[in-house]
């Protein structure tokens, strides 16, 4: 008899029914086959146990460079969907000593110092926004995502990273949108992969001729044992950035603010002190990952996991929004929003030496972004019916297109 593990099953790149694959993806195993665009095989792992094993095996490595073979036989190619997030030198894709190297000198730009420093910045970015939501509003209605979830992160990221307002702006956001959107043709995939470099390049040389309190000015001048990142790592440092501190917080606060205004107890639960906004944004990340598949790792070696076998060389998706709804970790209520839940714990921002390094700004960005919503806009309330939202294009992104909702 065959093993369905073994025959791929066929991701949406449009992630239309995202939790529906997740439940099929564990219902085939906690590792299983699935097919990228292109025709890629890799295999995902979608259980909470596995992937958190997985995950700080020193046999997996994010290096393609050095563990995928199709990547260095050159089956790879920059008109590849996903070629973004294989092909950098940066922390994300660094293994072993290189990696250390990598985080260590990055590290300082990250530390809780710096990122509870940023509190005021991103009250005045929230406020702004709260500021102007009734001008968002059309027939009565006001796109959440557009006009809250979207530009708080993005203008906090960017502030971070030291990108100044106009065209380099709105360059880097189209650029990071269509990073994330899996369903580019191959001319459209290479052309975005150049003008991303191109703007990051840009930002690099301004900063290096007009040092500041940013990010870019700090991994410019980042120095350990004599030994500073090269422009190309600096660069793919930048896209790290922005890509991972962009997306996921604007899919966290909009699955969040969608939870909430869908379950009325939870949110009583909330606004009665029976649950506290911590609450909020673990459950949210748990239940909704804001990356849903990220790609990729590779076997160093042959891998047993879960009684299968990752041969050296295989590529490897960690399938987070499977995981986080895994009812083998979280019980038969997996797929609820439960603000009471005794244990949240999720693998949204990773595990082991890879954990993001971003984290705690996310989290600091959704403790001040929604609390501050809603008590602004008390009323609040969703104008749409849930099931007809349709979600972002993208089986990486997992967030909607539109989040439609009434102020008063």
């Amino acid at each position: 008899m065959t093993d369905r593990r073994q025959t791929p099953f066929v991701l949406d790149p449009n992630g239309r029914t995202l939790h529906a694959e997740s439940a099929a993806l564990r219902a085939r195993g906690p590792v299983t086959k699935v097919l990228l665009p292109g025709g890629v095989e890799a295999w995902s792992v979608n259980s909470q146990a596995a992937l958190e094993r997985l995950l700080t095996d020193p046999r997996v490595s994010k290096d393609a460079h050095r563990h995928w073979p199709r990547f260095t036989s050159g089956g790879i190619t920059p008109q590849w969907p996903l070629y973004a997030w294989v092909s950098t030198a940066n922390m994300f894709t660094a293994f072993g000593d290189d990696h250390r190297r990598l985080r260590h000198l990055v590290a300082p730009a990250f530390t809780a110092r710096r990122t509870a420093a940023m509190r005021p910045r991103i009250e005045r970015i929230v406020d702004t926004a709260l500021d102007g939501l009734p001008a968002t509003t059309r027939d009565g209605v006001t796109d959440l995502r557009r006009h809250f979830a979207y530009p708080v992160p993005v203008r906090v990221i960017t502030e971070l990273m030291g990108v100044p307002e106009g065209a380099m702006t709105a360059g880097l956001r189209s650029c990071v949108d269509n990073l994330f959107t899996t369903s580019l043709g191959a001319e459209e995939s290479a052309a975005n992969h150049r003008d991303t470099y191109a703007l990051l390049g840009e930002l690099v040389e301004l900063r290096a001729r007009q040092p500041g309190d940013d990010l870019t000015s700090a991994l410019i001048a980042a120095e350990e044992d004599d030994e500073r990142l090269t422009r190309a790592e600096i660069v793919d440092t930048l896209l790290l950035v922005i890509a991972a501190g962009h997306e996921t917080t604007v899919n966290l606060l909009d699955n969040a603010c969608l939870a909430l205004l869908t379950s009325p107890v939870q949110l009583d639960a909330v606004r009665n002190g029976r649950a506290g906004w911590d609450d909020v944004i673990e459950e949210s990340l748990r239940r909704d990952a804001p990356v849903a598949h990220l790609p990729l790792r590779y076997a160093v070696e042959d891998i047993q996991v879960a009684g299968t076998t990752i041969a050296k060389g295989d590529a490897i998706l960690a399938s987070y929004a499977a995981a986080g709804r895994d009812p083998g970790r979280h019980g038969p209520t997996a797929d609820d929003f439960d603000v009471t839940r005794a244990h949240k714990d999720h693998l949204a921002f990773g595990h082991g030496v890879h954990r993001c390094l971003g984290a705690p700004l996310a989290r600091l960005e959704a403790a001040v972004a929604l609390p501050s919503l809603f008590l602004r806009y008390p009323a609040l309330a969703l104008a749409a019916e849930p099931g007809t939202l349709e979600p972002v294009k993208s089986f990486i992104s997992n967030g909607h297109a539109r989040l439609p909702v009434t102020l008063i």
